[in-house]
């Protein structure tokens, strides 16, 4: 995991959940607990009214709500259970349109429709969706056929308000849904904004003193179960007061995100690069013993001393010193980071620019 970027990655399916918003396999299921007893409750009507294929139907459905419940219960499978409530929903709306139901009555709970359906899927297939519902309604209303086969009840009067009301609630959920969706994504993005600020080095894009600590736990971690080794390099900026005493903290802080660059570019995929602290690096190194993380320690100090800061026409160059420590035994985090920390200061003794690898006597 090597980290530096300028701005934290943008990704709209983000795990994070927004606070506040009902999940939406968590809102079928209440959905389809309350439609249970409803539909029961319409059936013991029909049965009152001596519409026996009605209350039968009506039961059915019941059934059927229940039945994706119990599925969803067993198998989590989203999918599944969101597009069987889809299509029970709109068989149920539909039977309701053309049935006629407590003589005509129950067409109102079409109004239920489209606010479920643009919550539960995307905005297309809402639109879709009620496209084809409020053609559905305009045939069902409106076409000689419909009124020859179905011998619906409704008045002209209640024909054209319901198109008008169904087709503006439709319109105003669709708006809604577009506003709740933008409000969504920009809290997703605050919350990834926030999450990177808090893993990050402001000034250089690296991973910061935390992140480093939990990766390295993380690696650790990974040790004890495998013993597959790891490495840390801790890196220092040579004479780094001189600077910026000589050149001002701008120049300073200027090398500072060089050598980050520097490090950057010379670490694996596979490696955590971070800002330990003022002009202080770590380095963690997976799957690297002390002979590999010695080389690359090595490239990464001749890569700093090549690189250079312009100041006005003058190069503001600098070097490293690098102490290199990796995992023996049992060993904690806490003693293999002394161990970098010993041999980065035996580095610095030794005239800087050099790379100092600190060997544990500790028996493994």
């Amino acid at each position: 995991m090597s980290n530096i970027a300028p701005d934290p990655p943008a990704n709209e399916h983000s795990q994070l959940r927004v606070s506040g918003e009902i999940p939406v396999p968590v809102l079928i299921n209440w959905l389809s607990i309350a439609a249970v007893p409803l539909l029961g409750f319409f059936a013991s009507r029909s049965v009152e009214q001596g519409e026996h294929l009605s209350a039968g139907l009506l039961i059915v459905f019941a059934v059927l709500m229940v039945t994706n419940l119990l599925i969803y219960t067993a198998f989590r499978h989203k999918t599944f259970q969101r597009r069987a409530f889809i299509g029970l929903t709109t068989t149920v709306f539909i039977y309701v349109s053309v049935s006629a139901l407590e003589n005509g009555s129950a067409i109102i709970w079409l109004f239920a429709y489209p606010p479920i359906i643009f919550y539960i899927s995307d905005a297309r297939f809402g639109i879709g969706a009620c496209l084809f519902g409020f053609t559905g309604v305009m045939l069902l209303f409106f076409s000689p056929l419909s009124d020859q086969l179905l011998n619906l009840p409704y008045s002209t009067s209640f024909r054209i308000t319901m198109v008008v009301a169904l087709g503006f609630e439709m319109i105003t959920c669709y708006i809604l849904d577009r506003s709740r969706r933008r409000s969504k994504l920009g809290l997703l993005a605050l919350a990834q904004e926030f999450e990177y600020a808090a893993k990050h080095d402001t000034l250089t894009g690296l991973a910061n003193r935390r992140e480093a600590l939990a990766q390295l736990e993380a690696e650790y971690e990974r040790y004890l179960r495998t013993s597959r080794p790891f490495s840390v390099l801790l890196v220092d900026i040579d004479l780094f007061k001189s600077v910026n005493d000589t050149y001002g903290h701008h120049v300073g802080d200027e090398l500072i995100v060089l050598v980050a660059r520097t490090l950057h570019g010379g670490a694996r995929k596979l490696d955590t690069t971070a800002r330990w602290g003022g002009e202080e690096y770590l380095v963690l190194l997976p799957e690297t013993d002390a002979d590999g993380a010695m080389q690359i320690a090595n490239r990464i100090r001749e890569a700093i001393a090549e690189k250079a800061v312009m100041m006005e026409h003058t190069e503001v160059r600098c070097t490293a010193s690098i102490g290199v420590a990796s995992i023996k035994g049992a060993e904690s985090i806490d003693k293999l980071l002394q161990r970098s920390d010993e041999a980065l200061y035996r580095a610095k003794a030794l005239g800087r620019n050099r790379v100092c690898v600190h060997q544990s006597h500790e028996p493994a």
